[in-house]
């Protein structure tokens, strides 16, 4: 391959609407072009970048007995109703770009497979003989993100491997799981990126069991917590901590003190002389259920602590066994638009009325009160009274009416105790998830009804798992994770080419023609090359060359008339002059040595 034939086109500002160093980088380096928001090409250099982390991903899955498939993109809409899912990814901030036929039908552009695959499944898969299978595909993803960012990290149309496994029994399903766990590991080596794999909450895709794989950068979307021996990791939607103990409030009669104008946690604390783990602190939640059902939650939780609004979602749907569309945090406005003025923001207790609710007519009657463990371990606390200026102190859960239902709802933080060892305590990082890793259980094939015959010779439905990566959003994070203040530093296995051959001067005859030299004798030996023939400055070309990433580069300039070039380790720009033969045998088993690293 030759650079003048590359269509390469690189910049040198950096664009306006990238806000981080990959996506920059990226634009810079003409590896990917915008088309609209969310929606980018990718050019030739990227392409070669996304066929071998494709290549690494096909070569562990068939190693592993997994099987290549490629299904439809446009989804029934009826499948999807089967499971629930429609309605929460077509309505209000669902991702699904959703449209209809000239017959009326409505159809989906798939941002996943699980009722399509399942549905194939059950049609194939008759018997246990047949289990168990595990079907892969590598392809575009379409997602209608609320706010498309970052360029490939957060985009609309993506690549994505997703794979779907079937099994006669769960033990079966957890064996695989694990086998697709070290297959994982294997490919993020493979593509030379450090990863934390962490515990993760299954999300809407739903499932007993998930593992996340995190690319640790600061530009990370999500926060991981991990403790000092690494024998526990999670993204913090998943995370469960020990918090630090509550300060001790004596116990003593129940009884109101006025708090005017007090309506802040912290002006609570700093009028009264409190510790906020003193103080339970209460929110009203909206969650919109299945048909539009308004419902409201009165939440409790200790004041030091923040409610995990993940968390809360799950332990919702788990209570009232219902699909939640929707959780919203509400505020003195949105109970005023609903008629509703009764409620003493800043002074609410967790014993408030639900006759406060009558007033709204969309809504069900009565509050689902839930209380976070923090908030329900406490013997004696400060609350709100229900009456404006007034809290109540040293109160009990006896003396409010009993305790509401327990459920864990709070944020674990970095500087909480490890579960695992209290006596360490988790720090945090900042990670860009590019895998994750589901075991679905029986909800997708018990909801499309997906059956196989078991040896006993009766129907039961699959047991099922669920294996992602992002492709494309792999390849951006390997630059977040790899990059210097001149540009990409591509790991070897990942790189567009191996090798750069630049020759400085194309009007020089020496150069030139040592330059092509190189260029053909490492192709003969298999080194993935490229050559710089343009005609432009070698400045021009040594920016191109570091802005790129190419791992190795070997320059033809000056000494050329003796034989003589100069091999540059891209990574850490480790440089050597030799003649040309003992540069290209030094060059071919520097590679050889770091892909065996992999």
């Amino acid at each position: 391959m030759r650079v003048s034939r590359l269509l390469l086109v690189t910049l040198r500002d950096t664009p306006a609407d990238a806000e981080i160093v990959s996506h920059q980088l990226l634009v810079r380096s003409g590896f990917i072009k915008r088309v609209t928001s969310g929606i980018y090409a990718y050019m030739p250099l990227m392409w070669r970048v996304i066929k071998k982390i494709t290549s690494i991903v096909q070569e562990e899955l068939d190693d592993r007995g997994c099987l290549q498939t490629l299904l439809p993109q446009l989804h029934p809409a009826e499948l999807w109703q089967k499971t629930g899912r429609w309605d929460s990814y077509t309505a209000g901030e669902g991702i699904m770009f959703n449209l209809k036929d000239r017959q009326n039908r409505e159809l989906g552009l798939a941002p996943t497979h699980e009722e399509v695959i399942t549905k194939i499944a059950g049609d194939i898969l008759q018997s246990y003989k047949q289990l168990p299978a595990n079907l892969y595909q590598i392809q575009t993803k379409f997602r209608d993100e609320i706010r498309p960012r970052f360029g490939l990290m957060r985009s609309r149309e993506f690549i994505m491997k997703d794979a779907y496994s079937f099994h006669s029994n769960e033990l079966d399903l957890k064996n695989t799981y694990q086998e697709m766990n070290n297959a994982y590991e294997k490919i993020f080596k493979r593509c030379g990126l450090e990863i934390v794999a962490v515990d993760a909450d299954s999300g809407a895709i739903g499932g007993a069991e998930s593992r996340e794989f995190m690319v640790t950068a600061e530009a990370g979307e999500d926060l991981i917590l991990v403790s000092p021996d690494k024998k526990y990791a999670a993204n913090q939607e998943k995370a469960i901590s020990h918090p630090n103990e509550a300060q001790k409030l004596r116990l003593s009669n129940s009884k109101l003190i006025e708090t005017k104008d007090q309506k802040t946690i912290e002006d609570l604390c700093k009028n009264n002389s409190f510790d906020q783990t003193q103080i339970v602190k209460v929110i009203i939640f909206i969650a919109t259920l299945e048909g539009n059902i308004k419902q409201p939650i009165l939440i409790s939780i200790r004041a030091d602590q923040e409610v995990n609004e993940v968390k809360l979602s799950n332990a919702i749907s788990q209570h009232l066994n219902k699909s939640l569309l929707k959780l919203t945090a509400t505020s003195k406005e949105d109970l005023d638009s609903e008629g509703i003025s009764e409620i003493p923001f800043g002074y609410i207790g967790p014993d408030l009325d639900d006759s406060c609710l009558k007033t709204a007519i969309k809504w069900n009657k009565k509050f689902i009160r839930l209380a976070d463990h923090t908030a329900l371990d406490l013997e004696s606390f400060v609350c709100g009274s229900n009456k404006t200026d007034y809290h109540r102190a040293f109160a009990t859960w006896l003396s409010l009416g009993g305790k509401p239902h327990g459920v864990d709802i709070r944020k674990a933080m970095a500087g909480d105790k490890c579960i695992h060892d209290s006596t360490q305590k988790l720090t945090q990082k900042r990670g860009i998830e590019i895998g994750h890793i589901f075991q679905l259980g029986r909800k997708y094939s018990s909801s499309i009804e997906a059956t196989f015959t078991n040896e006993s010779g009766f129907e039961e439905p699959f047991w099922m798992g669920c294996y992602g990566i992002g492709i494309s959003r792999l390849a951006q994070a390997s630059v977040e994770q790899n990059h210097d203040d001149s540009g990409i530093i591509w790991p070897i296995t990942i790189a567009p080419f191996e090798a750069i051959v630049l020759i400085a001067n194309m009007k020089d005859d020496n150069q030139r023609k040592l330059g092509e030299s190189i260029y053909l004798k490492l192709m003969k030996q298999g080194i993935d090359v490229i050559i710089d023939d343009r005609d432009e400055r070698a400045g021009v070309k040594f920016k191109d060359a570091d802005l790129i990433g190419i791992p190795w580069k070997i320059i033809a300039g000056r000494d050329s008339a003796s034989e003589k070039v100069e091999l540059i380790n891209r990574a850490n720009k480790a440089s050597q002059v030799l003649n040309y033969e003992e540069a290209i045998s030094q060059l071919i088993k520097e590679i050889h040595q770091q892909k065996n690293r992999f």
